[in-house]
């Protein structure tokens, strides 16, 4: 199985396959890619709309190479909807999967973040995704996506920090990490909590997403092109990365 990993960002060495090799196997397969064009990182909706073009045609290179599924590397799921309109493997989200997931392991959920710009996002998607009425809060740590790798003691600090506060301020019986470029926090915070009394579940969004997206394909599913239908076929002008992909 061969799953494709959409980093939608310009940012050189923000993620490599070093990060996500623990996943890899005999059995699976993972490859990644940058977008060409757009933001350096993703914190807003603005950065999300301009993600989006560079998205669609990775999305159609990975499905042209052969893949059996497309995971979005944001937890804002830029362009997810889009891209499954454009290819008939399945496209994953992490904030979808990870959002699901934690509705289904806990009573009520807590997302973690960087920083407040991204709580509406986080909270609309929620709404969206039909999980609202168990999202317990979302806070966040006041650290921007490209100063995590630079400073990896103090966001995990923070995350412990925000995380304890979620449970014990806001209810919440299962954590979030609400940016991919937390992977391998899970750990730290998963430890904390349980040294304070706390058994609950602490989903780190990649993995979380890779295993499912491998389960989806295992099971021979993709996304309904009665929701997902492809775009009727008409002039597209000023995207050449897209129309001859």
């Amino acid at each position: 199985m061969h799953i494709h990993l959409i980093t939608p960002i310009i940012t050189e060495g923000i993620r490599t396959l070093d990060d996500v090799s623990q996943l890899i196997n005999d059995e699976l397969s993972i490859t990644q890619s940058l977008i060409e064009t757009g933001p350096a990182s993703i914190e807003c909706e603005f950065d999300e709309a301009m993600a989006v073009p560079g998205i669609v045609a990775e999305a159609l290179k990975a499905e042209r190479a052969g893949c059996d599924a497309i995971i979005i590397d944001c937890m804002g799921d830029p362009g997810m909807k889009v891209a499954r309109e454009m290819v008939s493997i399945p496209v994953l989200g992490p904030a979808e999967t990870s959002m699901h997931v934690a509705a289904m392991l806990g009573h009520r959920f807590s997302v973690v973040t960087v920083l407040d710009a991204v709580v509406p996002m986080l909270e609309n998607l929620a709404t969206v995704y039909g999980v609202g009425g168990k999202l317990a809060s979302v806070r966040s740590i006041g650290i921007p996506v490209l100063e995590i790798e630079a400073e990896p003691e103090r966001v995990s600090e923070k995350l412990i920090k925000a995380s304890l506060e979620a449970v014990e301020q806001d209810g919440a019986h299962a954590i979030v990490l609400g940016c991919t470029g937390f992977l391998g926090c899970a750990d730290a915070i998963t430890a904390t909590l349980n040294a304070k009394g706390y058994d609950l579940p602490v989903i780190d969004p990649i993995p979380a997403t890779v295993c499912m997206a491998a389960g989806i394909v295992r099971a021979g599913l993709t996304h309904s092109k009665r929701t997902y239908a492809p775009p009727r076929a008409k002039e597209l002008v000023g995207y050449p990365a897209i129309t001859e992909v």
